[in-house]
This record gives structure tokens, C-alpha cells and sequence, in this order.
């Protein structure tokens, strides 16, 4: 595990996209593909706005997935893809055949999930195995929460899914997410971690006792692939 030190919110962004266009050049060449999974996030939203300006990024072989999704129309306020669409798919030339989005809106959200796990086979070839990432973008919440893996939830136990609906009590709400083995397989796993409301959860995920049924995060130990945390100065003050 790699922790980078940034001055704040766009520091991290910045950071973050030398990441991307560094592993999006190296994937494509080593095997013709670059298969990331977004976050949603008010960090993620200002580092997808940063790529939408950085220009010959070979979006062609690019192909863009979310780590979790609210259970809501693609055009909600609320909707990961919304924000995405707006910070970074409108202004990029990304072929529509390379956007996998969540179809949050979808009336049973267990079936939805079981949808998403097929796109992702789609979209890897891959059987019964384990697709593996290029990167994985993560937040963390200010309750150590990661994707929609939240303190408590179903979601949290052993699965050999790839992706699950979540029921989360505190929004009274279903969201589809990746499971974390799934985000384990990654190649590469990176967090943005920003302010100083996620300074206590992050010290305990780092530092604290190993608790993840109260802060999920701390079940994101890659198999075989590499874990940064990009966090700013505030998220990173009980260090």
C-alpha cells in the first residue's frame, strides 16, 4: 500500500489523473485495453473534469464502469452516471460501445446487479473467473464506507458475486454495488480521500482494529495488485 500525501481536493485530482493516463498507456499496450471502474463523489467529479481537459487520452481503448449506483434514473440528481456524464462523457470523444453504465433505474435491483455481473463478463470474456481491473477508483465515506459497501450491510459478507444489490437502513434505499472481492482482483485500487470529516474513519481503517462489518474499507486488500490512497492534508491529520 502506497498513502500520497496531497495538498487538497484538487491536488488529489491531479495526482490521480498522472495515474490514469499512466496505466491507460501501459494497459492498451501490454493488452489492447483499459478497463477502469469509476466512483461517484464530490473528488471524483473535479478528477473526471480534469481528464475531459487532457488531451490524447486514447479513449478508444478505454472502457468505463461504476464501482456502485443508486437505484435511480441515469438523469437524477443522485446518479453516479449523471455526474460522470456531465464532468466527463460530454466532453470527451469516448465511444458510446465503451460506456457500461448501471442501470440503477431498473425496478428490481437484484436483477440488476445480475445484469451488470453478464456486462462485465461482456466486457472481459471472462467464464467463472475473476475479471481483474486496470484501476478501480474508491472513495471512503466519513463512516468508512466504500463503493455502496456500507457498516452493517449484506453486502459485507463472503460472496463469490460480482456485483450485489445493498440494502442500506440509513437511506432506506437499495444500491448495486461491487463486492469486494471483485475490487480485490484489481490491478491496480486507488482511493480519494478528502477532508478532514474523513480524518477519524480513515485512521481507524488504517491504524484501528480490524472491524469491517463498522468500516468496510478496511476489507479492500488486493490479491494480487496494487493499493494507493491519495489523501490531503485534512483527511490525513490523525496520521
Amino acid at each position: 500500500m502506497e498513502v500520497i500525501m496531497c495538498l487538497d481536493s484538487e491536488d488529489i485530482s491531479r495526482k490521480a489523473a498522472e495515474l490514469f493516463v499512466r496505466l491507460a498507456g501501459e494497459s492498451i499496450s501490454s493488452h489492447g485495453r483499459f478497463a477502469v471502474a469509476l466512483s461517484g463523489g464530490s473528488t471524483p467529479k473535479i478528477l473526471y473534469s480534469r481528464l475531459a481537459g487532457i488531451p490524447d487520452i486514447p479513449w478508444s481503448g478505454i472502457h468505463l464502469l461504476w464501482g456502485d449506483e443508486r437505484c435511480v434514473p441515469p438523469d437524477h440528481r443522485d446518479s453516479n452516471y449523471r455526474m460522470t456524464r456531465e464532468a466527463l462523457l460530454d466532453h470527451s470523444p469516448i465511444p458510446e460501445s465503451n460506456i457500461h453504465r448501471m442501470r440503477g433505474e431498473d425496478s428490481n435491483p437484484e436483477q440488476a446487479a445480475l445484469d451488470y455481473e453478464q456486462e462485465i463478463r461482456k466486457v472481459f470474456g471472462t467464464g467463472d473467473g475473476w475479471p481483474r481491473f486496470d484501476l478501480v477508483f474508491l472513495g471512503m465515506g466519513d463512516d468508512g464506507h466504500t463503493a455502496s459497501l456500507f457498516p452493517g450491510t449484506s453486502a459485507l459478507k463472503g460472496t463469490d458475486r460480482l456485483v450485489v444489490s445493498n440494502y442500506v437502513e440509513k437511506f432506506l434505499a437499495h444500491r448495486i454495488t461491487f463486492t469486494a472481492p471483485l475490487i480485490n482482483h484489481a490491478a491496480h485500487i486507488a482511493f480519494l480521500i478528502s477532508g478532514a470529516s474523513k480524518a477519524s474513519p480513515l485512521k481507524e481503517v488504517l491504524h484501528g482494529t480490524r472491524q469491517p462489518d463498522v468500516y468496510p474499507s478496511q476489507l479492500i486488500q488486493p490479491v494480487n495488485g496494487e493499493l494507493t490512497l491519495f489523501v490531503d492534508h485534512p483527511a490525513a491529520k490523525l496520521l
